[in-house]
């Protein structure tokens, strides 16, 4: 990608991720609004803003069931949201190639401002380390706020990198960076049984976390440093 080129794409690309992120951020301040009354009746003595326990699905629709199929369209939406994040890289990219950077770039801006743009309109996160409820799909993916901070500012720089200066990606490279993804989305999903079952989130996998993005990035370096 041309120079000049490279920095007009990504600027596009932060500009739309931090725009959707304002987007999420207000689509949680509804959420917010209809989940936070029901979590109260049922667990009264937890603190307003708390996300946890969460609301098992037949709890909801006995206690609440107008409002128990709000369930699946807050899963459709994800889905649309990761979908329209794609497709913008694809139209901002024109390649394959480059579509992977551009789609880091994008994913990365949106989940990072997603977090700014909830404190400054619901005071939340309380700190780095409050638990948050990240997706939903297949299961509940649920970390500190900080884990996915950590994995949007890495695959940010790692995009930027790429689309300014090809990289040139072996299959070992690829290995090794999906195994690092698969060890982030288990430290986000290991106790996905519990947290459906109503319980409060258990110690986080830091450890987990910690070996994929350690995995993921050691790769990208190593990529990064062999000739194009």
């Amino acid at each position: 990608m041309l120079e000049n080129g490279w920095r007009r794409v990504a600027t596009a690309l932060i500009l739309f991720g931090v725009s959707f992120g304002y987007v999420e951020a207000s689509v949680v301040v509804y959420l917010r609004a209809v989940y936070d009354p029901v979590r109260q009746k049922l667990h009264p003595d937890r603190a307003a803003g708390e996300l946890f326990p969460l609301i098992p699905i037949d709890q909801i629709r006995k206690t609440a069931p107008e409002q128990s199929w709000l369930l699946g369209v807050e899963i459709a939406r994800e889905a649309a949201t990761m979908i329209m994040l794609a497709s913008v890289a694809w139209a901002a990219s024109r390649g394959r190639t480059l579509w992977l950077p551009a789609f880091a770039i994008v994913f990365g801006t949106w989940d990072l401002f997603f977090y700014v743009f909830l404190k400054v309109l619901l005071h939340w996160p309380a700190s780095l380390m409050t638990w948050d409820i990240l997706f939903l799909i297949p299961v509940p993916w649920v970390a500190p706020v900080l884990a996915p901070s950590i994995v949007a500012i890495t695959i940010i720089a790692a995009g930027l990198f790429a689309l300014a200066r090809p990289v040139r990606m072996l299959p070992a490279h690829w290995f090794v960076m999906t195994l690092g993804g698969a060890l982030i989305l288990a430290s986000f999903m290991w106790d996905y049984q519990n947290l459906m079952a109503g319980g409060l989130p258990r110690p986080f996998a830091w450890k987990l976390f910690a070996a994929g993005e350690a995995a993921g990035v050691a790769a990208f370096l190593h990529a990064s440093r062999a000739d194009p």
